[in-house]
This record gives structure tokens, C-alpha cells and sequence, in this order.
């Protein structure tokens, strides 16, 4: 992707989603496998609708993956946008380098 195709904003809607340290927490969470919002909760000291606030936050930016499973709803690294973040920090951290 060159300079002019990337899309900062897509971006900025990432970064922004990982612009909390609880979400951010969630998220290395996550890198350790699927969730459920019952296992989460385990570690934080939130309610559950504040968990269910940043969970909506991750999963609408597109970096969470969401499925029921029953009554639970579980929760997974979306590799693809992940891939693209990691992309552009290569990206950044190569033009730095030069």
C-alpha cells in the first residue's frame, strides 16, 4: 500500500479503539485466545456494563470479532486489522530507519 493509498483514517479509528488502557488490556487479553465477557470481568474491577461499553468500542472499530455461542457472546482478535496496524508501524519504523 503506498503512501496515498492508505487510509489514515481507518487509521485513527484503530488507534483511537486502543485509546484506553482497559481496552488495550482487553485486547492483549485476547491475544491469548477467544474470550467471553464472563472471563473478562474476572480481571478488571468494572461492571459489567462498563465492560460491555469497551467491548462495543473494539468491536465496531473492527479489531474485536464477536460470535454467540448460547447466551455468551465470545470475543477474538480480528488478525486482518491487526496485521494492518502492525503494517503500518513497519512501515513508519522503516522510513525512520532510512
Amino acid at each position: 500500500m503506498t503512501e496515498l493509498n492508505k487510509d489514515y483514517k481507518q487509521y485513527a479509528l484503530l488507534l483511537k479503539a486502543l485509546g484506553d488502557e482497559t481496552r488495550v488490556k482487553i485486547f492483549n487479553m485476547l491475544s491469548k485466545g477467544e474470550l467471553c465477557a464472563c472471563d473478562m470481568l474476572e480481571e478488571f474491577h468494572i461492571t459489567q456494563p462498563t465492560l460491555s461499553y469497551h467491548m462495543k468500542i473494539l468491536s465496531e472499530s473492527g479489531l474485536v470479532d464477536s460470535r454467540r455461542e448460547g447466551v455468551w457472546t465470545k470475543y477474538s482478535i480480528n488478525v486482518d486489522l491487526l496485521n494492518l496496524l502492525k503494517k503500518l508501524f513497519d512501515d513508519i519504523g522503516e522510513s525512520i530507519t532510512k
